[in-house]
């Protein structure tokens, strides 16, 4: 087993899936609101189908697939937003 997760960047972050921890229960898949994620073709160390990104783009890192993953096998990290300072024009 690999302890290190895979990466997708999205627009306001990354979503993070551990392969070798999902069970294929398929309930991020299920219940994403903006159908991001599907079944991997390959694999994991247990004879699942993991999820992966497959639209990035729709992806509003709303968390819900986290939730409902009963194996916390994947979890969402939002970028912090960086506001630049404006100068006042003088």
């Amino acid at each position: 087993m690999t302890d290190e997760a895979k990466r997708w960047k999205v627009p306001k972050g990354h979503v993070y899936v551990l392969d070798d921890i999902c069970k294929g229960c398929g309930f991020c898949i299920e219940y994403c609101p903006r159908k991001v994620l599907a079944r991997a073709e390959q694999f994991n160390a247990k004879g699942y189908h993991p999820p992966e990104v497959v639209d990035p783009d729709a992806c509003a890192m709303c968390g819900f697939c986290e939730l409902v993953c009963p194996d916390f096998a994947i979890w969402t990290e939002k970028e912090e937003m960086v506001k630049e300072e404006t100068k006042d024009a003088a």
